[in-house]
């Protein structure tokens, strides 16, 4: 278990000092040390949806609108999606302001940290939030006749979503993420790990191990 401390008041491993890692059973298995590689690597993996998505807007004479999209972006991951997913991750555990992760690194921590999973009705709000955020340009794009641009902004989100499933989903720390697919017995060790999360969990439901 991570010691509480001033930056650290719940205890939770992952913000704490890497030097309690010495020895950890699931070292390896999940990226739970924020990396500014790999924050950059999302940027770049992000920028396959986004860079078709604006010359769509642009050429199909829409872009007007792409001010309107980043104005969204701005509520969504400023307040919104920090609030029904990022204030339940380990990563936001951490003292200070503006979050780390290999994500959302830079977003405001307006909101209190929650320990417990994420519930049906953010899950549902998540699925929302990510329609509108990677539907816009595509639906921009195809009422302004601008199909080839339609259709790589659309397979730019497929390849997005395929390549963050599989080497950043497959390890995130926010388990509860509609999209994470980190084994339930690596789940089960880090919960032991973070005892105020553990009780979260185990208060909304959720069971360590086979029973």
């Amino acid at each position: 278990m991570n010691p509480v401390g001033h930056d650290n008041p719940n205890g939770i491993c992952t913000a704490g000092q890497e030097s309690n890692c010495t020895g950890c059973t699931i070292s390896g298995k999940l990226k739970c040390r924020f990396s500014v590689f790999d924050w950059l690597k999302f940027i770049l993996l992000f920028s396959v949806f986004l860079v078709p998505g604006l010359i769509g807007m642009n050429r199909g004479g829409y872009s007007n609108q792409i001010a309107w999209m980043f104005v969204f972006w701005i509520f969504f991951f400023g307040f919104w999606e920090i609030k029904i997913l990022c204030s339940h991750c380990p990563y936001y555990a951490k003292e200070g302001f503006l979050l780390e992760c290999h994500a959302n690194a830079g977003c405001p921590k307006f909101w209190k940290y929650n320990p417990a999973p994420i519930n049906r009705w953010e899950k549902f709000q998540l699925v929302i939030g990510f329609s509108i955020l990677f539907g816009y340009p595509i639906y921009f794009s195809i009422i302004g006749e601008q199909y080839l641009w339609a259709g790589l902004t659309a397979l730019g989100t497929i390849v997005f979503f395929v390549i963050l499933g599989r080497n950043t989903c497959s390890k995130c720390v926010n388990f509860s993420c509609i999209f994470n697919r980190v084994s339930k017995e690596v789940v089960d060790e880090y919960l032991k790990k973070n005892e105020v999360m553990r009780k979260a969990w185990e208060e909304a439901g959720y069971k360590i191990g086979n029973d």
